[in-house]
């Protein structure tokens, strides 16, 4: 299985820049580069026209930010999976810690928007990551596992067909990141969860996010059940996101 490695831009970009970001990631010819690694990026909502027309019969695929649990309807500001097929959309991100503490996305909605994905033939990436209080109070299992299980009594079996990404909140933007031995730690136990759901569920890839960088992806990515990563602020230089691609 190919290492699966996603750039969140989250809420940066112009036509400028982006146009800027794509050139110099076509340029870096991740096929023949990175043939290890599947490669997608998420814009902003408005963006992702766009950047999917630029990225138009190129090995990378497109994901969105967010996708809305309601299918169409009077949901001023949402957008639905619908939508984002229509666009080209491959994945889409649910439950980030961001949505999850900034929008108090719950753990059943997460689970419901994850499931409205997949019924517009999207791939939802599942995050899942504890704050540093809670790791500084030993909750991390039980942080980690009450919001996937929340996905797991949702899809049932279609569980297989997810994306999983644990970041711990501590991680994200902080220049901080979790030891290797710590990121392998969780994702082993999210891993066991996955396969006493189901065994099939065993398979489901799991990303480490929490500021990767070039210099230490290669070894958060030879841990044994790190199957690539969710990539924040070095998704937005070229030269970073594609050193990572090629650690993978």
């Amino acid at each position: 299985m190919k290492k699966l490695v996603v750039g969140n831009w989250k809420m940066h970009g112009s036509r400028a820049f982006n146009a800027e970001l794509i050139q110099g990631l076509l340029a870096a010819d991740l096929v023949t580069t990175a043939p290890g690694a599947a490669v997608a990026v998420c814009p902003p909502f408005v963006f992702l026209a766009d950047v999917a027309a630029s990225l138009q019969g190129s090995a990378l695929a497109v994901g969105s930010q967010d996708v809305s649990v309601h299918a169409q309807g009077a949901y001023t500001g949402e957008v639905s999976g619908h939508m984002l097929r229509e666009l080209g959309v491959t994945y889409a991100i649910v439950g980030h810690s961001e949505r999850r503490s900034y929008h108090r996305e719950s753990d059943q909605l997460v689970a419901d928007k994850a499931k409205a994905a997949l019924a517009q033939g999207l791939i939802p990436i599942v995050c899942v990551g504890e704050t540093l209080a809670e790791r500084e109070d030993h909750q991390t299992e039980a942080v980690v596992a009450r919001q996937l299980q929340s996905v797991i009594d949702t899809l049932g079996e279609s569980i297989t067909r997810i994306v999983v990404a644990y970041e711990p909140v501590w991680a994200i933007g902080t220049g901080k990141t979790a030891s290797p031995e710590q990121a392998q730690a969780v994702h082993a136990l999210l891993r066991a969860q996955l396969k006493a759901a189901l065994p099939a569920a065993a398979s489901v890839p799991l990303l480490y996010g929490g500021s990767v960088k070039p210099d230490n992806a290669a070894q958060l990515f030879s841990q044994t059940d790190i199957d690539g990563g969710l990539i924040g602020g070095a998704a937005l230089k070229a030269s970073d996101f594609a050193a990572i691609a090629r650690a993978a």
